[in-house]
């Protein structure tokens, strides 16, 4: 957490003030948190189980290998919900894509046993894609809680 400069209050004591979790590149300083959502293909109940925790295996790892914050996830049986850092240097739509391409990618090879290259799908086209402001908090509670709801 990067904190502001000391300030001098009124009675001469050094005061130091957090501010939000910022992060830096060589540049730029950015707060840039998303929360994503997107389906399986015909919105198909396959998301469960073994399956499920392999799924959430595989997306974490591909966050860490891009480089990326991931906050909270949840896997429902349809959809999966993320929050997550992307760097200004990264579209959210390529880094979504990637996502979505190399994880479909990876499902089909290592937990469905599929040997085909091309035409591998899992997941639908298209995400939704909303901004992170300060209500965090609220957003990780509602990810969490996706359960409780359905």
């Amino acid at each position: 957490m990067i904190k502001v400069l000391p300030l001098e209050s009124p009675k001469g004591k050094r005061e130091e003030e957090p501010m939000r979790d910022w992060q830096s590149l060589s540049h730029v300083k950015w707060i840039c948190k998303y929360h994503i959502v997107f389906v399986t293909k015909y919105r198909q109940q396959t998301i469960y189980g073994k399956l499920r925790r392999k799924i959430g295996d595989i997306i974490r790892d591909l966050y860490r290998q891009k480089g990326l914050d991931l906050h909270e996830g949840h896997a429902m049986k349809d959809h999966v919900h993320i929050c997550l850092s992307i760097p200004p240097k990264f579209s959210v739509s390529n880094t979504v894509g990637f996502i979505k391409g190399k994880s479909a990618i990876r499902i089909h090879r290592e937990l469905l046993g599929s040997k085909k290259m091309t035409g591998l799908s899992f997941w639908a086209k298209g995400y939704c894609a909303s901004t992170v402001g300060l209500d965090e908090e609220t957003i990780r509670k509602y990810i969490r809680d996706q359960n409780k709801k359905y």
